[in-house]
């Protein structure tokens, strides 16, 4: 391939920033890298997948990628500009007829990528929170494609699934055993999923998304976590369903070793997305998210002695093999103010667990924000009728996560016994262990954490000290069988999740 453009464009922005400007390079793209400008130009490549042959469609797709990422990053992607000159002496806009585009670009270090935040232990619960929100928002905003488009069928899903396992074999990734292995649960999978995916369908699940979310296409950029580089020169890789595009960032992160962050991180998403039934078809986007990474890696240099890069494929068989900790339900008791959403968030992670908070669920079903106060929008949902539609709610995503094979913690204060039981026999009806998380704390703690937490405004809950008092007034305690049940939990000193995780797990308490 001709490479004089690309040196060319080189030498000329050495001249005019008076610096050393760095080369990288993708299968399909160069990226000329300034101290504080990134150029990126279209390789004139006519692959199976792509078509950048002409100058016309490579001005094309580089407008399709500034369109594309500025919903996600529009401060990253600025503009794109004509290349005018000629290949031996180019030059980056004026006037004349265009020899090739660039998509211009701010620059930022390549330490603020996600993947390399991981290892140097400076991601933050924080940013990753704020990140997820973030792209619950863009997804809900999200274009949605029409069930008659294709996109998002079960057709197209089994096939992109044995495509990439047919390359994997082609580049001789992974021994045969496991390949065979692999095909043989994807193909179980698409008569499994098959309803499911079309249902996905249906509901408007397949939507214009970011289509290539690892951990390399984040970065902490102006104090947030930030996508880019997202897919723009194939639809089809695209527009898929939202759970698709959340479960390739929820792979990468179990893939380096962060299993408690990937849950954080679909924690946050649920909570804003409400997303509960597209567990079910989280596992099998996983595993194909794997082994599309798989594909990557064996495009580039093989792994040698010491190489920390992860193991996609293993990633795959562990995802592939196993649940993340099998079904069991957990609900919580416990005053406002007991710390069982705080205890509740640390659990998950440690647990791999799907989290169901009443004070979210409650607020969604009004259309409310996490974070919004319903009194100051006028909005009663606190009466008798809402408190039943909440649980509805509550056990109709506790069903979907338990089918789907998950840990499950109901976060809620669970003191009348009818809601308790009314759990416990969803546990019953699905075969799968039950606990409570019984929280506890002195009425001066619980007094002065609600204060605290409604002065803050920084939390689902709206419990006020009124609620509190009344709540203490008048609560049904756990009864004996619940009490076999209960893992007991005071929160007025440090609490060892480990422990805690270690005694669910332990239980096997089926109702």
């Amino acid at each position: 391939m001709d490479t004089t453009l690309v040196c060319a464009l080189r030498e000329a922005l050495q001249r005019e920033t008076g610096q050393p400007v760095a080369l990288v390079e993708t299968h399909i793209s160069w990226v000329l890298l300034t101290q504080t400008m990134a150029f990126k130009l279209k390789k004139p490549v006519h692959l199976p997948f792509v078509d950048f042959s002409s100058v016309e469609a490579r001005r094309h797709f580089c407008q399709e990628e500034l369109r594309l990422n500025r919903r996600f990053a529009p401060a990253l992607y600025l503009d794109v500009a004509p290349v005018c000159g000629t290949s031996d002496s180019p030059r980056i806009g004026g006037a004349g007829v265009p020899i090739d585009h660039v998509v211009r670009m701010r620059r930022f270090p390549e330490s603020s990528l996600l993947r390399d935040l991981l290892p140097a232990g400076r991601l933050e619960y924080g940013l990753l929170d704020g990140f997820a929100q973030r792209l619950a928002a863009l997804h809900g905003a999200a274009e949605r494609a029409t069930p008659t488009s294709g996109f998002g069928s079960p057709d197209l899903i089994a096939r992109a699934a044995t495509d990439v396992l047919a390359t994997l074999q082609s580049q001789g990734q992974g021994d045969e055993a496991h390949l065979a292995a692999l095909g043989t649960w994807v193909q179980e999978q698409n008569q499994a999923l098959r309803m499911a995916w079309i249902a996905r369908q249906q509901s408007g699940a397949v939507r214009e998304c970011h289509g290539d979310l690892h951990a390399a296409n984040v970065a902490l950029v102006d104090g947030a976590l930030t996508p880019f580089d997202c897919i723009e020169f194939d639809p089809a890789l695209r527009w898929i369903d939202i759970m698709n595009d959340v479960a390739f960032l929820s792979m990468d992160l179990k893939a380096h070793g962060r299993g408690d962050l990937a849950f954080r991180f679909l924690d946050a998403w649920l909570q804003h997305s409400g997303d509960y039934p597209g567990l079910q078809v989280l596992r099998f986007y996983e595993v194909y998210r794997a082994l599309v990474r798989a594909v990557a890696s064996g495009l580039g240099p093989g792994r040698a002695d010491g190489d920390t890069r992860p193991d996609y494929m293993a990633c795959a068989m562990r995802l592939a093999a196993q649940p993340e900790g099998g079904a069991r339900l957990m609900i919580t008791h416990g005053f406002s103010g007991s710390g069982k959403s705080s205890i509740a968030s640390q659990l998950l992670c440690a647990a791999g667990a799907i989290r169901l908070r009443s004070d979210v669920e409650r607020k969604r079903l009004y259309g409310l924000d996490p974070l919004a106060r319903s009194a100051a929008l006028g909005v009663d949902i606190y009466g008798a009728e809402a408190t039943r539609r909440t649980f509805d709610r509550l056990r109709a995503c506790a069903r979907d996560a338990l089918l789907a094979g998950y840990p499950v913690i109901v976060d809620a204060a669970f003191l009348r016994v009818a809601g308790r039981r009314s759990f416990e026999a969803l546990a019953t009806e699905l075969r799968v262990p039950f606990a409570i998380l019984d929280c506890s704390a002195s009425p001066a703690t619980l007094r002065r954490r609600v204060v605290a937490r409604d002065a803050a405004r920084a939390d689902a809950s709206e419990a006020r000290l009124e609620v509190l008092e009344r709540q203490l007034e008048g609560h049904d305690p756990l009864e004996a069988d619940e009490r076999a049940a209960a893992i007991e939990v005071s929160t007025e000193e440090g609490v060892d999740i480990e422990l805690v995780e270690a005694r669910w797990c332990a239980s096997t308490v089926l109702r």
